[in-house]
């Protein structure tokens, strides 16, 4: 099996160093390459501030300079509501048997049950979870008894089949917040340490956030 293709997903509204430092932990953990992919229309949240060719922008300022983490800006070209399955399934199709991972917080993994045609992510690919030390989620018993099977403490099995299996990466947090920096931002204040330093070497890439 070649090396995973993993996918990160987000508003990214804006990105900040607490995505790009997990993102970077897991692709380290897994020996795989990591996408970051915006959506366009969140079906469990409201929209995003900035709009897709603004974020577009502010990720690729703070991806510069490295070639471990990559964009893929295919559901900000959709239209309608960015279901998980509906791309998963799409990069099956493009990536054949390479392995895929999707990365999700635990607490994003907790209400995986909810989500549009969840069991089928199964089909197309594994899911590594982004926990946090200390941090304990109860998971829903539906949840519990479709992964019993697929759990694995060796993020290097992953490698071996294209999907199916579930584990656990434990990364190092930070605790920042998008909605925070928005505020601070909206307040004409610089959350200089917050975000990645390409976002600020263009006045105009943090506007939507200053011009409110």
């Amino acid at each position: 099996m070649s090396r995973p293709l993993a996918i990160f997903g987000g508003t990214f509204d804006p990105i900040h160093l607490g995505h790009l430092s997990v993102a970077w932990e897991a692709s380290e953990l897994l020996d795989a390459e990591v996408r970051l992919m915006p959506a366009s229309v969140p079906p469990h949240r409201s929209s995003p501030l900035a709009n897709a060719q603004q974020r577009v922008a502010m990720l690729k300022a703070a991806l510069q300079k490295q070639s471990r983490l990559t964009l893929d800006t295919r559901e900000l070209e959709r239209s309608g509501p960015s279901y998980t399955i509906d791309t998963l399934t799409e990069l099956r199709k493009e990536q054949g048997d390479r392995p895929l991972v999707l990365l999700l917080g635990v607490d994003a993994f907790a209400g995986l049950p909810s989500w549009h045609r969840w069991r089928q992510l199964f089909d197309v690919t594994h899911i590594g979870v982004l926990s946090r030390p200390g941090v304990q989620v109860t998971l829903p018993d539906t949840l519990l008894a479709e992964i019993a099977t697929r759990r694995t403490d060796d993020p290097s099995t992953l490698h071996a089949t294209p999907a199916g299996k579930v584990t656990e990466l434990s990364v190092t947090p930070l605790e920042i917040s998008a909605t925070r920096i928005r505020e601070l931002l909206a307040e004409g204040r610089d959350p200089r340490y917050l975000l990645p330093c390409g976002l600020f070497d263009d006045p105009s890439i943090l506007a939507p956030y200053r011009n409110r």
